[in-house]
C-alpha cells in the first residue's frame, strides 16, 4: 500500500474508539439522535481513509500500470470502486 501507513492506522483506530464508544451509548440507553451523529462522524473518518488510499491507488498502481499490459485491469478496479461509491 503506498497511502500514508501512519495517517491511515491513525484514522482507523480513531473509528475504532468511535465504534466502542457507540456501542457503550447503545448499551446506555443514550438518546437515537446522538447515537446517529456519532455514527456519521465515524463513516466520515472511514470515507476520509478510503479517499486516502483510493488515492494513493490511483497515483502509484494505476499511474504505473498505465501503458502496460496490467492497465485495463486497473481501470476495471477503479471503475468498480467507483460504482461501489456511487451506489
Amino acid at each position: 500500500m503506498k497511502a500514508d501507513q501512519k495517517q491511515i492506522t491513525r484514522l482507523l483506530k480513531t473509528a475504532r474508539g468511535q465504534i466502542d464508544g457507540i456501542i457503550k451509548m447503545i448499551e446506555d440507553d443514550r438518546y437515537c439522535i446522538d447515537i446517529s451523529n456519532q455514527i456519521m462522524a465515524t463513516q466520515a473518518i472511514l470515507k476520509r481513509a478510503n479517499k486516502e488510499i483510493i488515492g494513493a491507488h490511483m497515483q502509484h498502481c494505476v499511474h504505473d500500470a498505465i501503458g502496460s499490459k496490467d492497465a485495463d485491469l486497473k481501470i476495471e478496479e477503479m471503475m468498480n470502486i467507483i460504482n461501489q461509491l456511487m451506489k
